[in-house]
């Protein structure tokens, strides 16, 4: 059959609470222009985030009765290290209560002044804490994967020439590298097996590990197994699997793709830094067997790691965001291509050309999907990542608005009330204004920030 159907049923439903245009201006200007300060009732259709957004299935809600909440040795957390162990074999497996705390872990223990942390590209909470601890975050993304007009199978690659170009000449100053996957800044593009395999050589012949930031693991390897030669035939769980087998570690927000709305893990295979890991969490997120999370937290994750692999989700998951964005660009709308996994990614820049970088066209274009129609939706431009470190401020690479869909959640109906907006949107695209921050914090502006219109 043409028609993808969700491969659920609902067994219940959460009312939205209707709002009109002349309301929704009044909650933008409540909230200073920042969709991050608005109400989640006063949003139509949520597409800020698939972080912690997904509906749970009937098995996860069953397995959190099963939940035990005993302080230390939890039967919860061993359910969960055997789901996740099914997937990563790694020797270390360190629950948290979601991937920042993995990450801030992590970069405590390894960064430091002078420091080098290369990635296909950071996201802003890895960034953040990487740069928290006076280490370079340093972007080496393929050149593809900076054009959003390029299709390719695998704009998340890691430029392997610069890469080994920068092994060669700060290998001192650089304690391991790391790659995201799907690589969520750059449009949710995923990274090759093949990729993965160069980078662990190049690790391999320097003697740095290799981490991954996996939020989206299992999106990854769908992509692998359409578009990579040679894993047709295998499975998600099988791709998966020699995914994390060419690895040493991993960051990981369980709020992507293992399906549940708290909790997330580091998991690695050295002694030294295992120990140390464990030694901090106790400090910041609670004993090393519940890491910051109730024991019904990790049973649903336990659950959540084995729904995510099947192939029957996987392809409902892949090709209904397809659909959004597919739609988006028969309009007229220009969108990073291919589409990506979890999110739609909007060329603000490309859209809004008669809006400067500095007046930050992706905030103005989000702004103006939910005045009109209630969706909210993330900038990922220079608002995100224009602060520089030295205090000064430089227009992004790319000025992108995340559309990202939440896991299980929104029908075909609510994806085609906001193809309708789009195109309302697209229409009135030259009457959009720019906008100046008025008020922002020292780091992780976008959060926070205050906007006026220009």
């Amino acid at each position: 059959m043409k028609t993808i159907i969700e491969p659920f049923r609902i067994k219940s439903v959460e009312i939205i609470k209707m709002t009109t245009e002349q309301q929704r201006k009044q909650y933008l200007k409540d909230a200073h222009y920042n969709l991050f300060s608005l109400k989640s009732d006063d949003v139509l259709i949520d597409l800020l985030t698939d972080s912690g957004t997904s509906a749970m299935s009937t098995q996860q809600w069953a397995a959190i009765q099963l939940g035990d909440e005993s302080y230390a040795g939890s039967p919860s957390y061993y359910r969960f290290e055997e789901a996740l162990r099914e997937l990563a074999p790694f020797k270390h497996i360190i629950p948290t209560h979601q991937g920042r705390a993995a990450e801030k872990i992590l970069f405590t223990l390894i960064g430091g002044a002078g420091k080098i942390i290369p990635n296909n590209t950071h996201f802003d909470t890895t960034r953040a804490n990487i740069e928290a601890t006076l280490t370079k975050a340093v972007d080496l993304v393929k050149l593809d994967g900076l054009n959003p007009e390029v299709i390719a199978p695998f704009k998340g690659d890691i430029d392997l020439v610069r890469l080994e170009e920068l092994l060669e000449t700060k290998a001192d100053a650089i304690p391991m590298v790391m790659l995201t996957i799907t690589n969520n800044s750059g449009g949710g593009q995923p990274v090759s097996m093949a990729n993965i395999r160069a980078t662990k050589a190049l690790c391999e012949k320097y003697g740095k590990p290799l981490f991954l930031d996996a939020c989206r693991f299992a999106e990854n390897a769908y992509f692998i197994k359409m578009r990579e030669e040679g894993y047709a035939d295998k499975t998600p769980k099988q791709i998966v699997q020699e995914i994390f087998s060419l690895v040493d570690g991993m960051t990981m927000s369980a709020k992507k793709d293992a399906l549940v709305n708290m909790g997330g893990w580091i998991a690695m295979n050295d002694d030294e830094l295992a120990m140390k890991a464990r030694n901090l969490l106790i400090l910041t997120e609670g004993f090393p067997t519940y890491g910051g999370l109730s024991g019904r937290d990790l049973d649903a994750m336990a659950v959540g790691l084995r729904e995510v692999v099947a192939e029957d989700y996987l392809h409902y998951r892949i090709t209904s965001t397809a659909y959004l964005g597919n739609a988006l660009s028969q309009i007229g709308i220009p969108i990073v291509k291919p589409v990506g996994g979890h999110a739609v990614y909007i060329d603000a820049k490309a859209l809004l050309p008669h809006i400067p970088a500095l007046q930050y066209p992706g905030q103005a274009l989000a702004i103006e999907m939910y005045r009109l129609g209630g969706i909210r939706a993330c900038e990922i431009g220079t608002v995100m990542f224009g602060r520089q470190t030295d205090g000064t401020e430089q227009p992004a690479s790319m000025d992108l608005v995340r559309m990202a869909i939440p896991r299980r959640v929104y029908t075909q109906s609510h994806i085609d009330y906001c193809i309708e907006c789009l195109e309302q949107v697209y229409n009135n695209r030259h009457q959009l204004k720019g906008l100046k921050i008025t008020q922002e914090p020292p780091m992780l502006r976008h959060f926070t920030a205050q906007f006026e219109p220009l």
